[in-house]
Parts: structure tokens; C-alpha cells; sequence
């Protein structure tokens, strides 16, 4: 997902601790505030350092790394939380996505100045946790906000245990999927009666559904970032690579290469396949990707499904949105799935009670996130 990032001007007291001169580093590399509030931090008096200002009492203070569309309902959602704890509840920072965000939250945890909540990808977790930058959430921690383990769904629940133990609160799965352009298909006969696209199963099918498409748009059948953006390539080869029911990548904890070669030759091959013959493009970026189906040059396009945000925004798009197809073996997708974690510092109970409350208060608004 490409976030944007907007770095915060300093401003605010003079003659800053050691701890507020380093959390103000941290955050001069890319943090965007939210909601108006200058800053983030711990639980400690001062903020993050980003204004190096002085917190509330009681402030909350939150970092994740959702910008574009994601950033929009997210903001919406801190709002939400204000609304009902007051503005000076919270102070959220939006950092840029990737690894400037986790080498900032190690840094900050590591210097003890960490944020009370923060956002991880669930393939991230396991070496913040293992690592020691990640407090250890009990079933009793859970139970102060009336929460309990079956009351998530059991894959990204099970997955982000490290060593029996949980370090995260699974906010959702976000898999790599399938949009398709509304009119493109429907002129290229690729719709039910139902105005859905019709179930496209097996390379064959596949390829003659982006025939039919190429045949409107003139360009394109499919589109995918494919040159600028590792991401997204990932997704596409993993998803095809899994299909072929393709073993881990990685084994013995990420120290031996345990994948299958013939399948992953197999499945580069059908990926240059698709851009030699025509049918998706062999240069394309993140942006450019996606405005070729969003101006109709292509009548699909992979990505994850955070990208409806974006496509809801475009004047005069219709589209649809449906799990990648099948093209092997089994039905698979690339996926993760964002968490919330508290990172290590000592807290009081109610601190402890104030960061659960905020996770509750942010799962409680699901609808707005989905």
C-alpha cells in the first residue's frame, strides 16, 4: 500500500529533554499529524517530540502508518474516539509506510519513548516480539475491555501468536484481489445477468477473459504494478506460486530457503507470459497501474483491497471487486493483516486499561474500517 507522508513542522517549548530531543528526531523523518494534535509518545508527560509540547494528562498516544484512503477512515475513526473522550484524548502520527516506520518504532521503543498503541503488520509482529519491543497481551488484559480470544477470527488470531504467547490484536485481513471495470467488461461479455463478472477458473479462461477485454480497451486485458514497486510484484508471484500449493519461501526461522524452484520458474514464466503476449503491461508502476483501469485502458487490475478507497474516488468509475481466480491448483491470495500492539514500557493499570479501552474503541468501528 503507498502511504503518503507529510512531514510535521517543530514548534512548541523551548529547551526539550533528552527523551523529547529523541522522540522529535524520530518524528522529523516523516511523521504526519492527525486530527490537529501536534505529536505522539508514552504514557510519560511529554509528547513525542514532534511539536515538543506537553501532553494532557491522560492522552493517549497512537502511531500507525495508514495514509490514502486507509488514512481517511482511520482519521475518521480517531475522531470518533474523541468525540466520545474529549479532543485531548489523543494524539495520533502517521508515519511512512514500511521500513521508516518500523525502524522508528524500534528506535522509540528501544530509547523509551514508544507511542502507548501502535500498528503492525502481522508479518512484522514476530520480530518486534522476539525481539523484546512488544508487551505481552494476557486474556486478562483482554477482559478489561470485555474482550476475549474467540471473539476473533481464528487464522490472524492463531498466526500472531510468537511462542504460544500473543503480542497483537488482529484489526483485519487484507488480501490481493481482483477489480474489474464495470463497463469494460460488460462490453467485452465478461458479466452475468446479474451485471457480475462471471467465474473465471483455470489459465484458459483466464487469458480469454483478458482477451476479450484487450479487444475494448484497445491497451490492456489486466494491469499490475510491475517495475518500482517490490510489493506488489510479491503479491502477484505469491499468489500464483501458493496456487501451485508452492511450499514456504522461507524455513528453520527464516534461515533456509525452503521454496519449490521448478514451481517458482514455472510461475515467472506464466507471469512474462502475460506481458509478452500483450495482455498486461510489461512497465508499469503503482500509479500507473491503476489509472489504466480506472480510465478504462485495462479492463482489470490486482492489487490489495485497500485500494477501493481510491477507486471509490474517481468520477465516473464503476467497478467490481472479487478474490483473485483460481488459475491452478487451489484457491489462494497473498494476504496480511494489520494488528494493534503495545510496545514495551512499564505501565501503570491505567494505562493499561486507557490502551486496551482505545484498541476496543477502534474494533467496535470495524464497519467504518471494512
Amino acid at each position: 500500500m503507498r502511504e503518503r507522508n507529510l512531514n510535521a513542522a517543530p514548534s512548541g517549548a523551548s529547551n526539550p529533554s533528552r527523551r523529547a530531543f529523541l522522540r522529535g528526531g524520530l518524528a522529523a523523518a516523516g511523521v504526519t499529524l492527525v486530527g490537529g494534535l501536534a505529536g505522539c509518545g508514552s504514557g510519560s508527560a511529554l509528547s513525542a517530540g514532534v511539536a515538543r509540547t506537553q501532553l494532557a494528562p491522560g492522552t493517549l498516544t497512537y502511531w500507525n502508518l495508514f495514509g490514502g484512503g486507509d488514512g481517511a477512515r482511520m482519521q475518521t475513526m480517531e475522531q470518533t474516539y474523541q468525540a466520545a473522550h474529549g479532543a485531548s484524548s489523543l494524539q495520533a502520527a502517521t508515519f511512512t509506510w514500511g521500513n521508516p516506520y518500523y525502524t522508528k518504532l524500534t528506535l522509540a521503543t528501544l530509547g523509551g519513548a514508544p507511542p502507548d498503541v501502535a500498528i503492525s503488520h502481522l508479518t512484522r509482529e514476530t520480530n518486534l516480539a522476539r525481539a523484546n519491543l512488544l508487551t505481552e497481551i494476557t486474556d486478562d488484559m483482554l477482559a478489561l475491555v470485555n474482550l476475549k480470544p474467540t471473539d476473533f477470527n481464528p487464522k490472524p488470531w492463531d498466526a500472531q501468536k510468537v511462542d504460544g504467547r500473543s503480542y497483537a490484536v488482529p484489526l483485519d485481513t487484507h488480501p490481493f484481489v481482483l477489480y474489474y471495470n464495470l463497463d469494460v467488461c460488460e462490453k467485452a461479455g465478461l458479466l452475468d445477468s446479474s451485471g457480475s463478472l462471471k467465474t473465471i477458473t483455470g489459465t484458459t479462461e483466464w487469458e480469454a477473459a483478458l482477451a476479450a477485454a484487450k479487444n475494448v480497451t484497445g491497451a490492456y486485458g489486466a494491469s499490475v504494478s510491475t517495475i518500482g514497486d517490490p510489493a506488489t510484484s510479491w503479491r502477484w508471484f505469491q499468489t500464483l506460486y501458493s496456487q501451485q500449493n508452492g511450499p514456504a519461501w522461507l524455513g528453520n526461522g527464516g534461515q533456509q530457503l525452503t521454496y519449490d524452484p521448478d514451481i517458482a520458474l514455472k510461475t515467472l514464466s506464466y507471469i512474462r507470459s502475460l506481458t509478452q503476449s500483450g495482455l498486461m503491461p510489461e512497465n508499469a508502476d503503482y500509479a500507473g497501474a491503476e489509472t489504466l483501469m480506472f480510465t478504462g485502458k485495462a479492463g482489470f487490475y490486482l492489487e490489495g483491497e485497500w485500494e477501493i478507497t481510491t477507486a471509490e474516488a474517481v468520477n465516473g468509475l464503476t467497478f467490481g471487486m472479487v478474490p483473485v481466480p483460481t488459475l491452478f491448483d487451489k484457491p489462494v491470495a497473498q494476504a496480511d493483516s494489520h494488528t494493534f500492539v503495545l510496545p514495551r514500557m512499564n505501565r501503570s493499570e491505567e494505562q493499561l486499561t486507557q490502551a486496551m479501552r482505545f484498541i476496543k474503541a477502534m474494533l467496535d468501528q470495524s464497519m467504518t474500517w471494512a
